[in-house]
C-alpha cells in the first residue's frame, strides 16, 4: 500500500528528482544518511504497518513493535543504521500452496528489513524514475518497451526481451527493471549503443 509521504519526505523527493532531472551526468554518492532520517524511516515504517505481513525469522510482529514502543523502536534502528551496524536478517521461508497442488516458496523478511528497504526505496526511487521515465510512459500506454531496447547492444537487448515476454509477477520481471534501471546513461555509460 503507499500512503501519502509527509511534506519532509515529498521535499526530499522533489529535490533529489529535480537534481537527477538537472544533471543527467551527476552521481549520487551520499544517499545513506538519508535512509535514517526520522522522518524517513517514520513513513516507511507506516506504509510496512499499512501492508501487514507476517514476522520474519526474529519473530516480531506489528503488535510486539507497538508493546515496545514504535519512537523507541525506530529510534534504535536508526541508531544502527547510523552507526552502520545494521545488518539484515536471515528471510524466512514459507511454502505457499498453488491451485495445482503444488507450493512455490516465498520469503518473509524482518519488520526492520521491509522498513529499510521500503526507506531505500523512498530515497532511490525519484532518481530512478528520471531515468525510466520511458519504461513507465510505456508502461501507462500499454506499449511494448522492446523498440526502445533496440538502441542497446546486441546480448543485452535479447536477453531483455526475453525477460519481457516472461509471464508478470515472475522473478525475471523483476530481473528486467533492474536491468532497465541501470541501462540509463547515469548507469550504463560503458554500455555501447548500436544504430536502431
Amino acid at each position: 500500500m503507499i500512503l501519502e509521504p509527509p511534506a519532509s519526505v515529498q521535499k526530499l523527493q522533489t529535490a533529489l528528482q529535480a537534481k537527477a532531472k538537472e544533471a543527467p551526468d551527476y552521481r549520487f554518492y551520499l544517499l545513506y544518511d538519508k535512509l535514517y532520517r526520522k522522518d524517513v524511516l517514520e513513513y516507511a515504517y507506516r506504509c510496512c504497518k499499512a501492508n501487514g505481513g507476517a514476522p520474519g525469522v526474529d519473530g516480531q510482529d506489528f503488535a510486539d513493535i507497538e508493546a515496545y514502543g514504535e519512537e523507541r523502536w525506530l529510534g534504535e534502528l536508526a541508531g544502527r543504521l547510523r552507526g552502520k551496524t545494521y545488518r539484515a536478517e536471515a528471510v524466512r521461508r514459507v511454502w505457499i500452496p498453488k491451485p495445482d497442488g503444488r507450493k512455490r516458496p516465498l520469503g518473509v523478511p524482518c519488520v526492520a528489513d521491509r522498513t529499510v528497504m521500503t526507506a531505500a526505496v523512498v530515497v532511490l526511487s525519484p532518481i530512478f524514475e528520471v531515468d525510466i521515465v520511458w519504461v513507465r510512459r510505456a508502461k501507462h500506454t500499454g506499449r511494448s518497451i522492446a523498440p526502445r531496447l533496440d538502441g542497446y547492444a546486441g546480448g543485452y537487448a535479447r536477453s531483455i526481451r526475453c525477460a519481457i515476454r516472461a509471464r508478470p509477477g515472475s522473478r525475471t520481471n523483476i530481473c528486467t527493471a533492474r536491468w532497465v534501471s541501470l541501462s540509463s546513461p547515469r548507469y550504463a555509460h560503458d554500455f555501447p549503443r548500436t544504430k536502431a
